[in-house]
């Protein structure tokens, strides 16, 4: 029973890290100067870019939600449940490759607030990708 009420309270904190992740994009640009970025750019380019920033931070809301508010669902072992946290471990797993895959070294290497940006993702995408995996693979106790 500990098991659970752990797993329950790891995918609680998953979600209010999302949730808080997601609230986090109304900063993050000013924070690494995109504006200063986007002002060379076409008006397209500048409204693409806020809007997909917008709906990034809105998909990391809702998504965080998710176990924040309905963690005990998410382990009872339902259809329902079980494609919720697949989805969540493909989407975040996803996100995680990206982490180390896609997004070049040459931006952060050499920056130590960008170095400790990427470690901080890192981090950040492991634990959530693993606590949705071995949700999924634990099932309800």
């Amino acid at each position: 029973m500990n098991h659970l009420f752990a797993l329950e309270s790891q995918l609680r904190l998953v979600g209010l890290a999302l949730t808080a992740m997601g609230a986090f994009h109304i900063v993050l640009p000013r924070l690494v100067d995109w504006p200063t970025d986007l002002a060379r750019t076409s008006l397209l380019t500048r409204q693409v870019s806020y809007a997909h920033l917008f709906f990034i931070g809105l998909t990391c809301v809702l998504l965080g939600l998710l176990p924040l508010c309905y963690a005990p669902e998410l382990l009872a072992g339902t259809s329902l449940g079980t494609a919720l946290l697949a989805g969540q471990t493909l989407f975040w797993g996803a996100r995680w490759a990206f982490q180390f895959v896609y997004f070049s070294p040459t931006l952060w290497r050499g920056d130590r607030f960008r170095t400790a940006g990427h470690i901080a993702l890192a981090v950040l995408w492991t634990w959530v990708t693993a606590v949705f995996a071995y949700a999924l693979l634990v099932g309800p106790a």
